[in-house]
């Protein structure tokens, strides 16, 4: 299975996925429809499916024009069909969907919006984790709390550690820069953003990350360390204080 990465609106990104077995395909948060449209028609590709993590426009603008046009089933959670458009296919958290040669497994991932999923290809160890979990960030609380965000995260870091992140924006940089305020003697996160510096001086896109490397180097994924609680003075303050203190000091970075 090949991952394409397709660039929408400002710094969204939508992900064509191909099957070359069963010739299955599928994308991932269509933003848009053209720029997606114009892939497939390069490639000589037909869509038959659309996957969304969530129902923020900016991650089904696509859905309706694509359904139309190539008769593609839309796919997302159960708790958001009277909120994603055309859908066909709905799924329940641990559930288990097949995508051509593929088994995926759903997570129910809230805190961003209440009915955030993330598609795991399991044999692959790809995750689709849209604006939940991002390279070096995760994503704001629109409808949730950080209860239910911090659980989600926490779930998505029980995934294999060799797992390729495809997340839902390029905020790569600007993340970067807000973990190295914090946390700026992490060897880890020094060389991450040293790697995201050069990607982004040729436009080039920062994804997938790998979940080893976030656990190493993403603030949001280290609320639980020692280490960084010292750095943020609450040394002695459970997990969930501190990532509520990092989620609002990001909030207003």
């Amino acid at each position: 299975m090949h991952v394409n990465l397709i660039p929408c609106l400002t710094d969204n990104y939508s992900y064509i996925i191909n099957d070359y077995v069963s010739k299955t395909v599928g994308v991932v948060d269509p933003a848009e429809a053209l720029p997606v449209i114009a892939f497939l028609k390069k490639k000589n590709l037909k869509l038959n499916y659309i996957l969304n993590t969530h129902h923020h426009y900016d991650h089904i603008g696509g859905n309706a024009e694509l359904k139309k046009l190539y008769n593609a089933k839309v796919v997302g959670f159960v708790g958001d069909k009277h909120r994603i458009p055309g859908i066909d296919i709905t799924l329940e958290d641990n559930a288990k969907w097949i995508f051509g040669e593929s088994s995926v497994k759903i997570l129910h991932i809230p805190g961003h919006t209440l009915g955030h999923i993330c598609f795991f290809f399991e044999n692959e160890k790809i995750a689709f984790t849209g604006d939940t979990l991002f390279s070096l960030g995760c994503g704001r609380i629109f409808e949730g709390d950080h209860k239910q965000l911090l659980t989600s995260l926490n779930k998505i870091k029980k995934l294999p550690k060799n797992t390729k992140i495809y997340c839902g924006h390029e905020y790569s940089y600007k993340n970067a820069e807000f973990c190295m305020k914090y946390d700026n003697d992490n060897i880890d996160l020094k060389k991450k953003f040293e790697k995201i510096k050069q990607l982004r001086s040729n436009n080039l896109p920062t994804l997938p990350t790998v979940l080893e490397d976030e656990l190493k180097s993403n603030i949001f994924l280290r609320c639980d360390q020692n280490d960084l609680k010292t750095k943020l003075n609450m040394k002695n303050q459970d997990d969930y204080k501190v990532f509520r203190k990092i989620r609002d000091l990001k909030d207003n970075f």
